[in-house]
């Protein structure tokens, strides 16, 4: 594999078109970017994961592009299982972790944060909202965490805020017909 290699877990609880604007982003900086969707231990999640990661699968293959991987057995509700995973299929060394900004000040109380630090550098996704903080700066030069603010320009979605207020342009196209079929999140009261 080539050498930049992001890796790039999310909840996708459902994808949005925030998550195929990263995918695409991503590509364009990446050698490859592995996706997978995980567990968050810390948020209730609407759809099981075989649901949402069939989903996430599906926006990826659509994406058709090459340098865009789907590997949900490298999946773990628990980054450094999923660091370690990674880096033992691929055979890589030098691996970014993608994270929104919205989580970034979490990293710090992550299990095994230490060894999390030792093996990836973070590549942080500004999220309108929620930006980095002076303090959080501050920690992560502190602990030495290695990381770079992306540039990379999203839509102001997320999974929670289409959930609470569904609307079907929020979603990659890809995925419309499957949420309808399956009435996945509640879909036959969702606007059109």
């Amino acid at each position: 594999m080539g050498k930049s290699i992001a890796l790039f877990g999310t909840s996708a609880d459902p994808p949005t078109i925030g998550h195929k604007k990263i995918l695409e982003e991503l590509s364009k900086i990446y050698a490859f970017t592995i996706g997978y969707v995980s567990n968050n231990p810390h948020k209730n999640h609407k759809e099981d994961i075989s649901i949402r990661s069939h989903l996430l699968k599906t926006l990826i293959e659509d994406l058709d592009n090459p340098k865009i991987l789907f590997n949900q057995s490298v999946s773990s509700q628990w980054a450094v299982e999923s660091i370690k995973k990674c880096k033992r299929i691929y055979e890589l060394n030098n691996l970014d972790f993608v994270i929104g900004s919205d989580l970034i000040k979490d990293i710090f109380y992550w299990k095994n944060f230490d060894k999390i630090t030792n093996e990836v550098s973070f590549l942080v996704i500004l999220r309108e909202g929620y930006p980095v903080e002076s303090n959080t700066l501050k920690m992560l030069e502190t602990y030495k965490v290695k990381f770079k603010i992306s540039t990379i320009k999203i839509p102001n979605i997320s999974s929670s805020k289409l959930r609470s207020n569904f609307n079907y342009s929020n979603l990659p196209t890809s995925l419309i017909d499957i949420v309808k079929k399956n009435n996945l999140y509640e879909s036959t009261k969702l606007v059109e």
